[in-house]
């Protein structure tokens, strides 16, 4: 069980690596995937930094996590992912559904159902007192 969730969190922080990878590059078309418009230099800079470093922190936080089997490893990851997914609901309840809503929240929800799965399978290494 410990091998298939590393491989499910690795493959959740290569999907994350590969969003990141794409505002880094390309910060305007990976923007619009996401329903976000850039009107000026400071919005492109703000997708590619802001929304590379939401991906990549998660991405690292997972890899390193799965990798060492780490539950408190992964506790970044799971705080944005839980940010994003509340933001989305709270969107949600305030404007209303809009096409498509599905699928990102469908994406957070999973990330915060196997990461924290996760915690509490692998939980914190013991401390020396």
């Amino acid at each position: 069980m410990h091998v298939i969730l590393s491989a499910i969190i690795l493959a959740l922080a290569i999907l994350d690596l590969v969003l990141g990878t794409g505002f880094l590059v390309n910060p305007v078309t990976s923007g619009a995937d996401f329903g976000l418009a850039t009107t000026s230099t400071h919005g492109s800079s703000t997708l590619r930094g802001d929304m590379t470093a939401f991906f990549y922190i998660s991405a690292l936080s997972m890899g390193w996590g799965a990798w060492r089997r780490r539950g408190d490893v992964l506790l970044p990851a799971l705080g944005l992912f839980a940010i994003a997914f509340t933001g989305r609901a709270i969107n949600l309840v305030a404007e209303g559904p809009y096409d498509g809503w599905i699928v990102p929240m469908a994406v957070e929800g999973l990330h915060i159902a196997v990461l924290g799965f996760a915690i509490k399978t692998w939980g914190w290494p013991q401390r020396s007192v």
